[in-house]
């Protein structure tokens, strides 16, 4: 650098003008800004509030860099927030504070917008004046187009751009932003995550897990009301639907408050299962009750389908075979005061449907009439093995049917890889009920659970010769 005829009493100065025979010096000073922080006793060479005049058709790559950390950040393990600071050359225009308002207003498509920094800073060497700053990548050789200086001459601005020195530090760079200059070039960074009350539930792939406590840390610091992030350690387990989770920051608070389409519920994250991205899905399925429906849920965990029917006057027999499922189903049924409106059960699925359903549907469909407007429903939000247990519908009922309109209709769901899922998933639901499901049903995409892998919906009114078994004439009648 001393090549360049450059004192140390320079190099301390806050600010500076360009003169005209200095016409080496922004190389110099995009070095310096390049490596500031980097090289001891080089760091104050930028200061916050310092701003030079420079030829308006110089490019500064400085200006590339605005959105991007510290190089140096790059394969840290463990939170180093002050690592992050670093400071880039921005363009501004220095204007009379009268007018900065009309200024922002006119060239609104020029300035910065870039949440956290501020667009209208103190102009360090006339307090009359205010540095406005400009989208660097709007104007990346820091020279206003001819449009731009038509509007500035009408506010009677000078449209001469001056760069300044912007210092940005870890509060100034979004989760993407930190995550991908921490990990490897080329590797993919997850920002992504699924908030359950104050808890962040991340799936982190193999190559992020050497990074698992310092990604934990950002998404806490990057979002207000987060204080408990967690990493699933193994798939869901099948049978009660919860996994085994890591703490990977924050406080190791697994309780927790959720709220769903204006319910709160209430949960322990590592022993009940629970999916926000099922929301719109419960939603939908809710609309399609009416207050007076008798709905039977299946698979009713803490009760996202089951709580709402009740509060629509729906009867409802809610069923679920992990037991903190059960008891956490019981609590949310008294929080949301539809205790008295919901008989729970904690059996497995299928000795619930040969159990309470089929008593409730024996009783009930008999004593239908042709025009009540009451429908059973039954939903089976398991989707890993709720087709398998379509089977159990399969002669479950005997007699013959008073109302056709009066059978059950059944919401399952399932998990397909298929090229074509929707038929997959038809074809699967025949093999278990033992008929044909053409023109009778219907299948709703509910969402895309992985790469190739989507869960869906089937819905279809029990078909009466799947239902009912036929007595055999004579049956039950005495011997002559």
């Amino acid at each position: 650098l001393w090549r360049f005829g450059y004192s140390a009493r320079l190099l301390k100065t806050n600010h500076f003008r360009t003169a005209a025979s200095n016409t080496s010096f922004p190389a110099v000073w995009m070095v310096l800004a390049q490596y500031s922080g980097r090289i001891p006793g080089l760091s104050v060479v930028v200061k916050k509030n310092s701003f030079s005049t420079m030829p308006e058709t110089v490019e500064d790559k400085a200006n590339l860099e605005l959105y991007s950390p510290h190089p140096e950040v790059r394969g840290m393990t463990l939170l180093n927030r002050e690592a992050f600071k670093r400071t880039v050359v921005v363009p501004v225009l220095k204007v009379k504070k009268e007018i900065v308002n009309s200024l922002l207003k006119s060239l609104k498509h020029m300035v910065l917008q870039r949440p956290g920094l501020k667009r209208v800073v103190e102009d360090p060497e006339d307090e009359d004046s205010r540095l406005v700053i400009l989208d660097p990548h709007k104007i990346p050789e820091f020279s206003l187009g001819e449009s731009e200086r038509e509007v500035l001459k009408q506010l009677n601005v000078c449209p001469e751009v001056s760069k300044y020195n912007l210092e940005l530090t870890y509060e100034n760079f979004k989760s993407e932003e930190i995550l991908r200059a921490v990990l490897p070039e080329g590797q993919e960074v997850t920002s992504g995550f699924s908030r359950v009350g104050h808890i962040a539930h991340l799936n982190l792939r193999d190559h992020q897990l050497p990074y698992r406590h310092l990604i934990g840390q950002v998404i806490i610091d990057k979002n207000p009301g987060v204080t408990c992030v967690v990493n699933k350690t193994n798939i869901i387990d099948s049978t009660y639907r919860n996994f085994q989770m890591e703490v990977l920051a924050g406080e190791s608070k697994l309780v927790t408050k959720v709220k769903e389409n204006n319910i709160a519920y209430e949960l322990d994250f590592s022993k009940v299962y629970w999916n926000p991205r099922l929301s719109t899905e419960h939603g939908r399925i809710i609309e399609l009750l009416k207050p007076g429906d008798v709905l039977f849920d299946v698979f009713a965990g803490i009760g996202p389908f089951a709580i709402p029917a009740a509060k629509k006057k729906c009867h409802v027999f809610a069923n679920d075979l992990n037991p903190e499922s059960y008891n956490w189903l019981l609590h949310n049924c008294r929080l949301n005061k539809v205790d008295n409106k919901i008989k729970a059960f904690n059996m497995d699925g299928r000795d619930f449907l040969l159990g309470p359903v089929r008593e409730e549907l024996s009783k009930e469909l008999p004593l239908l009439k042709e025009e009540q407007k009451t429908s059973f429903h039954i939903v089976m939000n398991l989707p890993a093995l709720a087709i398998e247990f379509l089977g159990v519908f399969r002669h479950l009922l005997v007699g013959e049917p008073c109302s056709t309109a009066g059978l059950p209709t059944v919401h399952c769901y399932g998990f397909s890889k298929h090229d074509n899922p929707t038929k997959d998933i038809q074809e699967r639901a025949e093999a278990s009920l033992g008929t044909s499901l053409d023109g009778r049903c219907s299948t709703y995409l509910v969402r895309n659970v992985a790469p190739n892998k989507e869960m869906l919906c089937i819905s279809f009114q029990i078909p009466a010769d799947v239902l009912y078994k036929r007595p055999c004439p004579g049956e039950g009648k005495e011997q002559a």
